[in-house]
């Protein structure tokens, strides 16, 4: 049995956000103690492990819980996961491209300021006039 703690240690895991995942009910509420204190067994810490691993991947809550609704039962529901995870595949590619078009952005206006003084920066301009960006990046 772990603590809270413990939980919070082996996963990475703050103990706030083991809370909300008890109070969302993604995590299992763990049984108590005598001196009330949550317990939890090794299908905790691993729920919780597939959490944070989902998580760090950057899956949306909701997406998590219905992976984890399908879990051990991977045969008939195996599509519905890569259904989701697809999904989650093609939002990061988006991000990507949208984190590529603010580098590329960000590079052309860094490239504006020809290190003077002459009075007027040229790379605050660029960032006040929204006009002059070559694309979209809003």
């Amino acid at each position: 049995m772990y603590s809270i703690g413990t939980m919070s240690k082996v996963t990475g895991v703050k103990v706030p956000t083991i809370r909300y995942y008890e109070d969302i009910g993604l995590l299992s509420e763990p049984g108590r103690n005598a001196g009330n204190q949550r317990r939890y067994d090794q299908d905790g810490m691993e729920a919780l492990g597939f959490i944070k691993h989902a998580r760090d991947l950057g899956f949306a809550l909701d997406d998590i819980r219905a992976l984890m609704q399908l879990n051990g039962d991977l045969g008939t529901d195996c599509a519905e996961a890569d259904r989701i995870a697809a999904s989650q595949l093609a939002n990061v590619q988006i991000r990507i491209a949208k984190l590529q078009q603010l580098a590329d952005e960000l590079e052309r206006i860094s490239h504006l300021c020809d290190g003077g003084n002459g009075g007027q920066c040229r790379v605050l301009t660029a960032l006040g006039d929204h006009s002059q960006c070559t694309g979209a990046h809003g």
